[in-house]
């Protein structure tokens, strides 16, 4: 008994699937604007938003201008956001905002449009540039529409973008000073790039570290010089040190830079060391 009412179940699904079928593929090849009009909008309520972006997109040109346009246009636009085509999505979210300046659409068609590219933002090791977009999108609608319900969501992408291209910087910079410990030429590298680092990002969440690792880089760079330069550096070094304590004095690197610290009071006192002069 049961397995026949599950298979008039199932029968009786295919039965309404294919009646949907049929209709969406006698509207889609039709004229009748109207019909796909209602037809985008009954898809596009269920959430089958590929049959109602094929529609939508049909009936976009010929609601030009006219009172649904508004409307068509923004699904349209949402129908491929919500599909993950997000290059589409921003695109036509921009294309909105220029037909439809007075819409009352327009903070959240800005706002997805921004959201769009967020998407679209690839891993940090990756070009940023899409990275960048995204950011000068939601940095525009954050300082447009501080009463957004979309503000806070905004803002939280924003910094989470702002962190994800300063992880980039840091990384770069992090490389640059494993790569001195075989190449030492390179530490001066390391040492530029993390100053530039912490000079651009003075909130960063990797602050910390990039002090620190500046104190990795000086002391080694310190410690491998040539004599005549070694007491400016090994100085230039214990500054650096200074300026981690004094930003983070309980840095959760204390040990390392107290260690490197040793170090170059070692070699500092092994150059101030007075010659000996006994013999005669």
């Amino acid at each position: 008994m049961f397995l026949k009412m599950r298979q008039l179940l199932l029968f009786m699904f295919a039965l309404v699937a294919l009646s949907s079928c049929n209709e969406y593929q006698k509207v889609l090849k039709n004229e009748d604007v109207k019909a796909k009009y209602d037809l985008a909008q009954k898809y596009y309520d269920a959430e089958d938003y590929k049959r109602a972006n094929r529609l939508f997109e049909q009936i976009a040109p010929k609601y030009a201008g006219k009172p649904q346009g508004e409307r068509v246009m923004f699904f349209l636009a949402d129908t491929y956001f919500q599909r993950k085509d997000y290059n589409m999505a921003g695109y036509q979210f921009e294309r909105f905002l220029k037909q439809y300046p007075k819409s009352e659409k327009v903070p959240e068609a800005a706002f997805m449009g921004a959201k769009s590219y967020y998407e679209l933002s690839p891993n940090y090791s990756l070009d940023q540039a899409d990275t960048d977009k995204a950011l000068t999108k939601l940095q525009t609608f954050i300082n447009t529409y501080g009463e957004s319900e979309y503000f806070e969501e905004a803002n939280n992408m924003a910094i989470e973008l702002t962190t994800k291209k300063e992880k980039k910087a840091f990384e770069i910079a992090k490389q640059y000073n494993k790569l001195g410990e075989f190449q030492y030429d390179l530490l001066k590298t390391a040492v530029a790039a993390l100053d530039n680092f912490i000079s651009d990002n003075p909130g960063s969440v990797f602050r910390e570290e990039a002090l620190y690792y500046k104190v990795e880089a000086s002391t080694n760079l310190a410690l491998n010089s040539f004599d005549f330069v070694k007491k400016e550096r090994i100085e230039t070094a214990k500054t650096a040190y200074a300026v981690l304590f004094k930003n983070f004095p309980e840095t959760q690197f204390a040990k390392k830079a107290n260690d490197l610290l040793e170090d170059l009071d070692k070699e500092l006192g092994s150059i101030e060391k007075p010659a000996d002069t006994s013999a005669k």
